[in-house]
């Protein structure tokens, strides 16, 4: 029996915890429909601090007094990762548990969990593509790929968005209880399998807090334009900086270069026109700058994983 131990700490999401729980008892109540005498169950138990900081069991699916976990979930916190609570007797529990055998698992900002745990070091893991940034630099040695939904690394896995826990339950119960019953679970909760990517969801996120105001300037400056292209010297000059100045400093400020930039703008501009309007891709192109359709559609699909039809086709709202 596979036990799957649900870890739940100060502002965590709640709908998470007992999403997962459902999902695996539509799992096991579909494989002993598959006639097997004794189909496989999976024992799904919650984990808390108690009044003492002692972690304590407060729920089990099949109640019993061993408590020997196969499988332990991180679940993603409803609070933006800076502002987690420390959780020192937390991590040190699930470490004890790694090293008792159980595969650990995070969703969301429960990655940073288990950053704090050690767990991750020298891992290639994900978390919300919006956190991506905040746990590479907390956590350097950590390979943050947030391209893929689930990154299975064995007795590590990491899921990416806040409800990726879709992802991680159906990928552990193909791991548990077969690929039929996870398609099963699928088809009946009427969610993806696993194997999405995030980029498809990701937004343009622009570092405003970074304290440079010259910077700022010309980033206002752009967003106004709507990333229309300009060389460096203008934005340099829009700036009052020498130009191998305005790089440098554009650079650090924004992790990014003003072309780099600028792209990003034109396509969240794109991304949007798709979704709202039915405008056709090649006026979208030229709306947002780019004389050359076919190049524009390259760019969009290396930027977002999709072509503008399937991303409209997926997200567009327009009638």
């Amino acid at each position: 029996m596979g036990h799957l131990g649900l870890l739940i700490y100060p502002d965590c999401q709640l709908s998470a915890i007992y999403g997962l729980t459902d999902i695996f008892r539509i799992a096991g109540d579909l494989a002993a429909m598959e006639g097997e005498a004794e189909p496989p169950a999976v024992r799904v138990t919650h984990w808390t601090s108690d009044a003492r900081g002692e972690i304590a069991c407060i729920y089990d699916s099949h109640p019993g007094t061993d408590h020997h976990l196969t499988h332990l979930i991180t679940p993603p916190s409803l609070v933006m990762p800076h502002a987690m609570q420390p959780m020192a007797s937390l991590t040190r529990w699930v470490n004890d548990r790694h090293d008792e055998g159980a595969t650990v698992c995070s969703v969301c900002a429960g990655a940073f969990l288990l950053g704090e745990a050690g767990l991750l070091e020298g891992r290639a893991a994900t978390t919300h593509w919006a956190f991506a940034e905040a746990l590479a630099a907390r956590f350097p040695t950590v390979q943050v790929d947030v391209d893929r939904m689930v990154i299975d690394d064995g007795d590590i896995i990491t899921a990416g968005g806040i409800l990726a826990w879709t992802d991680l339950g159906l990928t552990l119960v193909e791991r548990l209880l077969g690929p039929a019953v996870m398609l099963g679970t699928a088809r009946f909760l009427l969610v993806d399998p696993p194997g999405r990517a995030q980029r498809p969801y990701s937004a343009f996120l622009p570092r405003l807090d970074h304290g440079d105001a010259a910077i700022l300037k010309v980033q206002h400056w752009m967003q106004k334009g709507a990333g229309k292209e300009h060389g460096t010297g203008l934005l340099a000059a829009e700036a009052r900086l020498e130009e191998r100045t305005f790089l440098r400093r554009f650079k650090k400020a924004t992790g990014l270069r003003p072309t780099e930039y600028a792209q990003q703008i034109r396509i969240a501009k794109a991304r949007e026109a798709l979704e709202l309007t039915r405008r056709s891709v090649d006026q979208i192109a030229w709306d947002v700058g780019y004389g050359d359709p076919g190049a524009f559609r390259k760019l969009f699909q290396r930027m977002t994983g999709l072509a503008p039809a399937e991303y409209r086709r997926r997200f567009g709202v327009a009638a």
